[in-house]
């Protein structure tokens, strides 16, 4: 499989679980028919759009393809029908963001270098494009987004790691058909266990007086 191709596979997959995580989110919200859909092709499409803006490519590929547009349609759909038979909403809405992070953080690297741009920039459209959509959800939703929110589980830092792994493995002329889903499972991995033991990021550093310290 080419690159071209693995990029493009990963990001239908990135698409639809993503647009799942958006629409799950909006039935625990309480939204209708109409509610959902938008959640879902925002949380989807978001980041995707935000990078292709960035690179200049115009106009974004959600408004050249309209599969691209039909897949959070089909993920809507699913969530609206059997989300019944999901048991834990909230835990379902977290796996479904942690593959869509870990999807999107690799895509979005991947078309940042396929446009010419350096490593290091090219990893922080890769972040952009992964934390974006979930942004723009949280946001719709009226809850504080997982990226700010200070006692969240590890967010944004396994989306750098895979970005990052990214582009030293284009750097080493790695084979992406390899590459890059090992690491989007990465990823996904990361913030799953990150999730299981609520590791976060450190807060700013702060000295303790001494008498704070002794009392």
């Amino acid at each position: 499989m080419s690159t071209h191709h693995a990029m493009a596979a990963l990001e239908l997959i990135g698409i639809f679980v993503f647009a799942i995580s958006g629409a799950l989110t909006a039935i625990q919200k309480g939204f209708d028919a109409v509610g959902i859909l938008i959640l879902a092709e925002v949380t989807a499409l978001g980041g995707g759009v935000v990078r292709d803006v960035i690179i200049g490519d115009t106009p974004p590929a959600a408004f050249r393809d309209v599969w691209l547009l039909l897949v959070p349609v089909a993920a809507a759909t699913v969530a609206f029908f059997a989300h019944p038979v999901v048991e834990r909403l909230t835990f379902a809405v977290l796996l479904f963001d942690a593959a869509g992070l870990g999807l999107f953080c690799v895509t979005g690297t991947l078309k940042a270098l396929d446009h010419g741009l350096g490593p290091v920039q090219s990893a922080v459209l890769g972040v952009t494009t992964a934390v974006g959509g979930g942004l723009l959800r949280d946001v719709i939703a009226r809850q504080t987004p997982a990226l700010v929110k200070v006692d969240t589980d590890l967010y944004s830092i396994p989306a750098m790691l895979g970005a990052a792994t990214v582009t030293v493995a284009h750097r080493l002329d790695l084979p992406m058909s390899v590459a890059a889903p090992a690491a989007a499972v990465a990823v996904f991995a990361f913030r799953v266990i990150a999730m299981v033991r609520h590791w976060t990021a450190p807060q700013a550093w702060t000295r303790r007086r001494a008498g704070e310290a002794s009392g």
